[in-house]
C-alpha cells in the first residue's frame, strides 16, 4: 500500500520502462475533476492503480509486461500526474469510487485490476464497494487494517509534514506532470490526511468473494504477519495436496525487499501475477 516517504526511492528507481508501442493517452470527466488515463495492449480489460506520489510513468516496466498480454487501463489518481485536483479529501472510498466512475465512463462493465500501495488499498475498497466491477484483484503492498503497519512507521506518521515533502525530489517531478504545477503542497496535506484516516476494514474483506493477490515485499511496510492474516480472511493458508481445490486467493512474498522495491522488480512481479490473472497453478504430485 501506498506510503509517504518511502516513495523517493521508488520513484526514483522505477522510472524506466521497457520498450514498446507509444500509448495512447487521454482524459475523461470523473467526479468532477479530469482524469489523465493511458490505454496499451489488447485482451481482456486490466487496470492498473499507481501509488501515492506517483504517477503512471512511476509505475515503471510493470505495465509496458502486463499490456503484453492485457489491455491495459492505466489511470492518474485525484491530484497526481495530468489528473487534475478537487476541492475533496483523497480518501480509499473516494478513490475507489472514482475508479467505478471511470469504468462506466470508459464503459468498461467488468475487470482484473492490479495495484500498488495507495492504488492496491484502492483497489481493496473498490472490490469492496463495487464488487461486480472487479474480477480479480492483484495488490501489492497492501493492509486492510492501520495496526497492520510496521510500528516504525506507526509512530512515523504522526511527525508527517508539509515541509518534510516539499523539497523531495519528487516533488520537482510533480510539477513536470501536473495540471497545477504548484499544487504540490495541497496534494501532499491530503495525502497525510490520508495516512490518518481510520482503517479498519476486516468484516468487509472476509465477505469478499473476488479473488486476490496479496503482494508483499518481506521488509516491506505491513508486517508479514498482517499479510498472513489478510490471506486467511481470504481462505487462505490451508494445505494443498488433501484432495480439495486451492482457495481462489494467492500469497506472494518477495524476499530482501522493502516496500519501495517493490514496484522496481517488474519481472517478478509479472511471473506472479500473469499466471493469477490467467487462472494457472503449478501442479503437484497427486495431480
Amino acid at each position: 500500500m501506498f506510503r509517504t516517504i518511502l516513495f523517493t526511492v521508488a520513484l526514483l528507481v522505477a522510472g524506466t520502462t521497457l520498450a514498446q508501442s507509444e500509448p495512447a493517452g487521454d482524459r475523461v470527466s470523473v467526479n468532477g475533476m479530469e482524469m489523465y488515463f493511458e490505454v496499451s495492449g489488447e485482451g481482456d480489460p486490466l487496470i492498473v492503480l499507481h501509488g501515492a506520489y506517483m504517477n503512471i510513468p512511476s509505475m515503471g516496466a510493470i505495465i509496458p509486461k502486463l499490456a503484453e498480454t492485457h489491455k491495459v487501463y492505466a489511470i492518474e489518481f485525484q491530484g497526481h500526474g495530468r489528473t487534475t485536483d478537487i476541492d475533496r479529501p483523497i480518501t480509499y472510498s473516494n478513490l475507489a469510487d472514482d475508479v467505478a466512475a471511470f469504468m462506466d465512463a470508459v464503459q468498461i462493465e467488468k475487470a482484473d485490476v492490479f495495484g500498488y500501495s495507495m492504488g492496491a488499498g484502492a483497489g481493496l475498497q473498490l472490490a469492496i464497494s463495487h464488487p461486480g466491477k472487479v474480477k480479480k484483484l492483484a495488490a501489492a503492498s497492501v493492509a486492510y487494517d492501520a495496526e497492520g503497519w510496521q510500528p516504525e512507521f506507526k509512530a512515523f506518521i504522526p511527525q508527517m509534514s508539509v515541509e518534510m515533502f516539499v523539497n523531495m525530489p519528487f516533488a520537482e517531478d510533480y510539477r513536470k506532470l501536473a495540471a497545477n504545477p504548484d499544487g504540490f503542497p495541497e496534494l501532499v496535506r491530503k495525502l497525510i490526511a490520508l495516512e490518518k484516516e481510520p482503517m479498519a476494514w476486516e468484516p468487509e474483506v472476509k465477505a469478499l468473494k473476488t479473488p486476490v493477490l496479496i503482494i508483499t515485499g518481506d521488509a516491506d511496510v505491513a508486517t508479514l504477519e498482517h499479510s498472513v492474516a489478510l490471506f486467511r480472511l481470504l481462505g487462505g493458508g490451508v494445505m494443498g495436496d488433501m484432495g480439495k481445490p486451492l482457495p481462489a486467493s494467492r500469497l506472494a512474498v518477495l524476499p530482501a525487499t522493502s516496500h519501495t522495491a517493490v514496484i522496481s522488480q517488474p519481472d517478478l512481479l509479472h511471473a506472479f501475477v500473469e499466471p493469477f490473472l490467467q487462472g494457472k497453478t503449478p501442479k503437484g504430485f497427486f495431480e
